[in-house]
């Protein structure tokens, strides 16, 4: 017990940056969150405001994977400016948070697998979508992200608990996950998941995609078909590329000790870029994936963009 409690005490004050450089980085990094909470906020805006969306499985997953991002980003920024501006925090409100930040964090790429399936279904199995993907199994199928990413950390929490003293949660700590998990069982499980859900998503997506690949070769009789296929396959490529984003997550503290130990001088450099790349990137690419990408929902975003510019127009200085 003594062992994983004197985890809590790691710091690392030498490598605390200047009061200038500390409100850059802060601002630098509320700045993007806004920007791209906004742009997210008004995707779920447009979602709720037309009923063509929310009667579709595939809207449903992509606003269901928008609003995860906006969790995760909200509570990554919520422990980036806290352990800024006071370091150490309390360890329940930092258990709170960091929860919330894992929970969303393992959801991404699960909502990325499945909605990688539906585009699956909606290409190679056009007959069988409205009876496969119906709203009901679409919430289920959210319900069931959930539970996963639960049965993953609900199991540290219980660990938490039943290894260390109860004074602990009213202690502070320097809120990181390293930190606050610090048991050796902690450690393996969390190797254990990540592996799984790397190995389980990928082959999903890779599944995908080739049979995407080779609908789109038996179908170049038809036009349409065609390029329903080659902009199925360009969709999974996409959530190729933003799951390879966030799963940096998993390999990012590896990456980080590589470079630390190369040039061990730009260590706060190499976190601040770390955390840049890898906790706020992956939330900037859904909406490019749906939100520009989407013929229809860029259609409708265009519009409740340009009404919500009119009346300021209106109202500016004559």
């Amino acid at each position: 017990m003594n062992s994983s409690s004197s985890g809590f005490n790691v710091s690392s004050l030498r490598y605390r940056d200047s009061f200038n450089t500390v409100v850059a980085k802060n601002v630098i990094v509320l700045t993007l969150g806004l920007i791209i909470n906004y742009i997210n906020g008004s995707l779920i805006h447009t979602f709720r405001k037309h009923q063509i969306f929310y009667v579709n499985p595939r809207y449903i997953l992509f606003i269901h994977l928008v609003v995860n991002d906006m969790i995760q980003l909200t509570s990554s920024i919520s422990l980036f400016v806290l352990t800024y501006v006071f370091y150490r925090i309390n360890v329940s409100l930092c258990c709170l948070i960091m929860i919330f930040a894992v929970f969303t964090n393992l959801n991404t790429p699960l909502n990325l697998a499945v909605m990688a399936v539906e585009c699956y279904i909606a290409i190679c199995l056009p007959l069988r979508h409205t009876e496969l993907c119906t709203i009901r199994r679409t919430y289920i199928l959210i319900a069931l992200i959930w539970a996963m990413s639960a049965v993953s950390i609900l199991p540290d929490l219980f660990i938490l608990l039943a290894t260390e003293p109860v004074e602990l949660f009213y202690s502070t700590i320097y809120c990181h996950t390293d930190n606050l998990f610090s048991h050796p069982i902690h450690l393996k499980k969390k190797e254990v998941s990540f592996l799984v859900y790397l190995v389980v998503v990928w082959l999903t997506l890779l599944y995908t995609y080739i049979k995407i690949i080779l609908a789109a070769k038996t179908a170049k009789a038809s036009k349409s078909t065609k390029g329903d296929t080659n902009k199925g396959r360009n969709t999974i490529l996409l959530h190729g590329f933003q799951l390879l984003l966030c799963m940096l997550t998993y390999v990012a503290h590896l990456i980080r000790k590589a470079l630390v130990y190369i040039v061990p001088e730009y260590y706060k450099i190499i976190n601040f870029a770390s955390y840049i790349i890898v906790q706020m990137l992956p939330r900037l690419v859904s909406p490019i994936v749906y939100g520009l990408r989407d013929n229809t929902f860029r259609q409708h975003l265009e519009k409740y963009l340009l009404c919500s510019m009119r009346p300021s127009i209106k109202h500016g200085p004559h």
